[in-house]
C-alpha cells in the first residue's frame, strides 16, 4: 500500500511544480500591474505589493491608443483563424481522399515553406506589398499570416480527416449525397475537435506575432497590440505598470477562446498527435 501511495504523491507533486512554474509568471505580470509606481522599485522582490491601484488600467484604457490595438489584434486574429481553417479544411481533405498528378511534388513544396527563417522572408514579403499598398493594412498583415499557417494547418487537419473510415462517404453517396454534401454533412460535424484545434493553433499564433507586424505596420491605426506594446518603452525609461496592465487585458480574449473550444481542444490535439 505504501509503495503505491509513494509514486502518487510523487507523480501530484510534480505536477502541481508544472503548474507553479507555467503559471508564475502570469501571477508576476499581475502583480506588477496593480502595483504603485512609488512601490515598484522601493519595496524590493515581494510576493503581492503592500499597496495596490488600479492607475495602470485607466491610464492604458483611457490614454493611450491600447483599445485600438486591441480592435486591430482581435481582427487579424479571428480572419487568420477563419480563412486558414477553410483552407487547411478544403486542401486537407484533398490530400486524405484523393490521388493526384504532382500529389507529393506539393506536399514537399508545403513542408519547404516551413523551413525558411521568417526573418529571411521580411523584405522580398515588404516588396511584394508595397506595390499592392498592404503595407500599412490589416488585409496585408491577414494574408502574410494566413500563407504562412496554411501549410501547417493543412497537415493538421489532413491527420483528421485520415482516422475517419472512408466507408462513411461511400454509404451516403450510395444513398445519393455528392462528394461535397458528403464533406459537409458527415465529415465536418466528425472533424470539429481538428477544426478547433486548427482554429486555437491558428488564433495564437496570429494574437502574438510581432516580427511582420513590426516591419509592414507603420504608425499607432493599423498597429497590433505585440507592436503596441513597445509604446510603453520610452528612450530613457520603460513604463512597466502599464505595459503589465496592458498585457493582462491582451490576454482576456485568447483565455475567453479557448474557454469557449476547450471542450474540442482537447481530443483534438491529442487525435492529432497519433494520427498520420
Amino acid at each position: 500500500m505504501r509503495r503505491s501511495i509513494i509514486p502518487t504523491i510523487a507523480h501530484r507533486l510534480a505536477i502541481l511544480c508544472y503548474v507553479v512554474f507555467a503559471l508564475f509568471p502570469l501571477f508576476w505580470l499581475l502583480k506588477v500591474s496593480v502595483t504603485p509606481n512609488d512601490l515598484l522599485y522601493t519595496e524590493g522582490v515581494r510576493m503581492w505589493p503592500s499597496r495596490t491601484t488600479w492607475e495602470h488600467y485607466s491610464f492604458v484604457l483611457q490614454h493611450s491608443d491600447f483599445p485600438t490595438f486591441f480592435k486591430n489584434s482581435l481582427i487579424v486574429s479571428a480572419s487568420t483563424a477563419i480563412t486558414v481553417t477553410i483552407c487547411a479544411s478544403l486542401s486537407g481533405y484533398a490530400l486524405s481522399r484523393f490521388t493526384f498528378r504532382a500529389k507529393y511534388w506539393i506536399v514537399a513544396l508545403m513542408l519547404l515553406t516551413q523551413m525558411f527563417p521568417l526573418v529571411m522572408l521580411v523584405a522580398p514579403i515588404f516588396k511584394i506589398l508595397t506595390p499592392l499598398h498592404l503595407t500599412n493594412s490589416l488585409t496585408g498583415l491577414v494574408i502574410v499570416y494566413t500563407a504562412f499557417n496554411v501549410p501547417f494547418a493543412t497537415f493538421l487537419m489532413q491527420s483528421f480527416f485520415d482516422g475517419i473510415p472512408k466507408d462513411l462517404e461511400e454509404a451516403a453517396m450510395i444513398d445519393g449525397a455528392t462528394q461535397f454534401t458528403a464533406f459537409r454533412q458527415i465529415i465536418l460535424p466528425l472533424t470539429l475537435p481538428g477544426i478547433a484545434a486548427t482554429l486555437g493553433f491558428v488564433f495564437t499564433a496570429a494574437w502574438s506575432e510581432l516580427l511582420f507586424a513590426l516591419m509592414l505596420i507603420n504608425g499607432n491605426q493599423a498597429a497590433t497590440f505585440p507592436v503596441g506594446l513597445l509604446t510603453f518603452v520610452s528612450k530613457f525609461s520603460v513604463d512597466f505598470g502599464q505595459m503589465m496592465a496592458a498585457g493582462v487585458m491582451a490576454l482576456i480574449p485568447a483565455a475567453l477562446f479557448f474557454l469557449l473550444i476547450q471542450r474540442y481542444l482537447v481530443q483534438g490535439l491529442t487525435a492529432g498527435a497519433v494520427k498520420g
